[in-house]
């Protein structure tokens, strides 16, 4: 049976068109959480999920990478990627959504506290616009 360890959400913006923060070639930070693996028996795992909401201000085909990243011990590290195509169709709002798990997490020394980051870029000309929602979250378990 799973051994629920912690469980967090990082929501940068709440409701669609709440934010409009141009989209940019260089991975922008949309969320941030700790989660604290501490008492985590074998296998430890974490089950991740985050949405940001897109507008195509000039309806030009283009794609949209979301990187998560686990810091542990002050090192970053890849754990997962998603690149989406943002339709081109002006003026409107693409709902970017991924689901992913990091397995065999390392828990760290004392106090056993990993972090989790969450990046968007979007490829080519500065044509689109982040407007929202943007959400984030984590829950970690182990056996």
């Amino acid at each position: 049976m799973a051994k629920f360890l912690d469980s967090q959400i990082s929501q940068n913006a709440s409701y669609a068109g709440s934010i409009s923060i141009p989209a940019t070639t260089a991975p922008a930070l949309f969320g941030t959480l700790g989660l604290n693996l501490t008492g985590a028996g074998p296998n430890v795992r974490v089950n991740f999920k985050a949405t940001v909401s897109l507008s195509n201000l000039l309806g030009v085909l283009t794609t949209a990478t979301i990187v998560v990243v686990r810091i542990s011990g002050g090192i970053p590290v890849v754990v997962y990627t998603a690149t989406a195509s943002i339709p081109a169709i002006l003026l409107t709002t693409y709902n970017f959504t991924i689901s992913g798990i990091d397995n065999n997490v390392p828990v760290p020394a004392a106090p056993g506290f990993v972090t989790y980051q969450a990046f968007i870029s979007v490829a080519g000309l500065n044509i689109i616009a982040r407007t929202g929602p943007e959400s984030f979250s984590a829950l970690a378990s182990s056996d």
